[in-house]
């Protein structure tokens, strides 16, 4: 596997790579759902590349960039026996060099609700990084994974309009066996919070279940999933309801149904709706969504835990 920490490194050692070529962009501290990244791509390109970058312009003001967790030494080793070719190692400043002075906007719902609500230029700051990496690798497949969906929409809305040479494919969510979606933020959690952590995705699955009833509408969806991460087992008591919102110690940011290309909040349920939810237990603030079961959705490509696939974004003659 070859490392290039320069732009011009990274052109020289992909220009002769086999094609088609997959790329998978991360900030590194890589686990499973990751390396399924890069195994979807093996499985349809002849050849993968990565990069291992935290970007500093998708953080904001007092969120973890200089706490995010970085091991380089155990990323290459990882990305070097999953069977990528190159990957792509650069400094702030390779990047950004000084003057930079270009930014990459998608507006709209796609990056002013949810995440971009909570976290106002996150959109801005990952569109120019992923833009910029594109510009240099030149991949045919982009491959990003479905857990930050918003993010997965964000990139397919800024390539198709700017009419990018690449194909964006997504992998379904890694789990671990209790449901947890895989992070590289999960390391942060202590192990009472770890132990409820999976509450969320439970309830992300009650939503998902109240969909495919009769009748069923968006806020149904929204209350079922609400109801289960938030009451007890034993219903609406109002003394067990309260204790059991002093252990749960989550601190819910938001909860909706959306449609999964433009994160417009939906009334009633289509066969592109996704239930979307992010959450704090204590200071780690964990994100995870699922499609709704309505009857007519197209269930080819929804993920069990652990499971990984991919599936690529309509051509660009398609509706989107």
């Amino acid at each position: 596997m070859i490392v290039a920490r320069t732009i011009a490194e990274a052109r020289a050692a992909l220009r002769d790579l086999p094609r088609p070529l997959g790329f998978t962009p991360t900030m590194g501290a890589l686990h499973a759902g990751h390396l399924s990244l890069v195994e979807a791509a093996r499985a349809r390109c002849a050849s993968v590349a990565a990069s291992v970058f935290v970007n500093p312009t998708q953080f904001g003001r007092g969120e973890d960039f200089g706490a995010y967790p970085r091991d380089e030494s155990r990323d290459l080793r990882l990305l070097e026996e999953a069977g990528v070719a190159v990957v792509f190692v650069p400094e702030t400043d390779e990047l950004y060099p000084e003057g930079f002075a270009t930014n990459v906007h998608v507006g709209g719902a796609l990056t002013e609700s949810l995440e971009g609500a909570s976290r106002p230029d996150h959109f801005d700051g990952v569109a120019v990084v992923v833009a910029k990496l594109l510009g240099v690798v030149q991949p045919d497949v982009l491959f990003l994974g479905e857990k930050d969906a918003q993010q997965l929409a964000v990139v397919r809305r800024f390539v198709r309009d700017l009419d990018l040479p690449v194909e964006v494919a997504s992998v379904p969510t890694l789990r671990e066996p209790d449901g947890l979606a895989m992070s590289s933020r999960n390391i942060y959690l202590t192990a009472a919070q770890r132990a409820l952590a999976p509450d969320l995705y439970l309830a992300l699955l009650a939503g998902a279940a109240a969909a495919g009833k009769p009748g069923a509408a968006a806020k149904d969806v929204v209350v079922a999933a609400t109801g289960a991460l938030l009451l007890p087992p034993g219903g609406l008591d109002p003394v067990a309801a309260e204790e059991a919102l002093a252990r749960l110690r989550f601190k819910l940011d938001y909860l909706a149904i959306v449609n999964e290309d433009t994160f417009v909040p939906e009334v009633a349920l289509g066969p592109r709706s996704r239930l979307a939810a992010a959450a704090f237990l204590g200071s780690t603030r964990l994100i995870d969504n699922v499609p709704v079961a309505v009857p007519d959705r197209d269930r080819t490509t929804a993920a069990s835990p652990g499971a990984a696939s991919s599936s690529a974004y309509p051509a660009k003659d398609a509706t989107a």
